[in-house]
């Protein structure tokens, strides 16, 4: 059991050994991408979680199912990044180019590729770091007028258009949506719903924080009926053990029933934990089989590694009033939490600490829940704040 033949490899959108319990979301996509190709209808898919349960892991997994169903992807940098026209556009040059491999696409592709040299010539004073070459000169009023939102319709009904004459599906990935803004992602909305009404084999597969939810429906009215929303939270209990077993018997070590009951529940189920108790663990046992001694001995580390790798960058971005916010939200336990109740806990009041919390959301350390409560992007990351303050904010004195 050396440490090179480790099988669990935890970090940021890095695909498990193992993908466990995420079967059901990947037929409903497969299911949705054949019924686009027989130009039957299939709503958006969109993946929400905190942080750490597998989105990105899962997003990237439905990219290469589709792929593999002979679809065409995009797959679009984090909204962060760059700007949605200069992210979108160099992407649907790629694919329109892929396309006209089908011969009986040829006259649609060169429209859309029009359509992107209108689109790119329209938007890129408005929108710095559009740069991609152009293959055939823009026509004339087709999605050159300017304004984001009539333009990438029109460019995306083209792309869409192009994708049905090629007799394949275009499938556009985004990670991270809920960065994206507003007013792009209600221009990428009106564009996809466009292609819908259409029956244009277009779909927006995409992945994000909860508040993606109420972003897209405030974004457009009608865009909560032109997604299927997947809650993408911990695993089963029978998934958990999975992601640990099978990788485990693959590489020739066995783990007891006990060693994986413990497993599951220092982890809470949730994935990146479990890669991270599975890696840990593994060099904790010199020999087969990993029992739950060998689990006790590897989890101070991991919660050692979690503290360092994933909760104490984002820790360390805040100030020292939101900090002690944050420690006041976790003496109430896991959330969601009302702000009054978290201002009565920290001792001031309502107003003070109204301004802290929405910068709270704005750096995504929080989020908006029903009842307009708020609770944590990271998983457990009141245990976090509670080893990593052991004061109560009201006792620490200074700000």
């Amino acid at each position: 059991m050396e440490a090179i033949q480790n099988p669990f490899n935890p970090g940021a959108g890095t695909p498990p050994p193992t993908l466990s319990g995420r079967d059901e979301i990947r037929e409903e996509v497969r299911v949705c991408i054949e019924r686009l190709r027989l130009g039957r209808h299939a709503n958006g898919q969109l993946l929400i979680g905190l942080r750490g349960v597998g989105k990105t892991v899962l997003l990237e997994r439905l990219l290469y199912d589709t792929e593999q169903q002979g679809a065409i992807t995009v797959h679009l940098e984090a909204p962060e990044v760059k700007s949605l026209p200069a992210s979108i556009a160099p992407a649907l040059r790629i694919a329109l180019l892929r396309m006209s491999r089908t011969p009986s696409a040829t006259d649609t592709v060169v429209r859309g590729l029009r359509a992107l040299a209108g689109f790119v010539s329209g938007l890129k004073v408005t929108y710095e770091g559009i740069a991609i070459g152009l293959d055939y000169a823009p026509e004339p009023g087709l999605a050159d007028c300017g304004i984001l939102d009539l333009d990438l319709c029109a460019l995306l009904v083209e792309v869409g258009r192009a994708a049905r004459s090629a007799q394949t599906v275009l499938a556009i990935f985004i990670d991270e949506l809920q960065g994206m803004p507003k007013r792009e992602l209600s221009a990428l909305l009106y564009a996809l719903h466009r292609c819908a009404q259409y029956q244009l084999p277009v779909i927006l597969i995409g992945a994000g924080l909860p508040p993606l939810i109420r972003q897209v429906g405030d974004a457009k009215s009608y865009a909560e009926r032109m997604f299927e929303i997947s809650m993408i939270g911990p695993l089963s209990s029978a998934g958990a053990r999975e992601a640990i077993a099978v990788p485990a018997a693959q590489a020739g070590v066995a783990i007891t029933p006990d060693a994986l009951d413990e497993i599951v529940e220092r982890t809470g189920a949730y994935p990146y934990f479990l890669q991270q108790w599975g890696k840990l663990v593994w060099n904790a046992a010199h020999e087969s089989p990993i029992t739950s001694e060998h689990v006790r001995l590897a989890s101070t580390a991991a919660i050692d590694a979690l503290d360092n790798n994933f909760y104490r960058l984002r820790f360390e971005r805040l100030t020292p009033m939101e900090k002690r916010y944050l420690r006041a939200m976790a003496a109430l336990g896991e959330g969601p939490h009302d702000l009054h109740a978290v201002a009565t806990e920290f001792g001031k009041p309502v107003e003070a600490l109204e301004p802290v919390r929405r910068e709270l959301v704005s750096k995504g350390m929080l989020y908006s829940a029903p009842l307009d409560d708020a609770a944590f992007t990271v998983p457990r990351f009141h245990e976090f704040l509670k080893r990593i303050m052991p004061a109560h904010p009201v006792c620490a004195g200074t700000a």
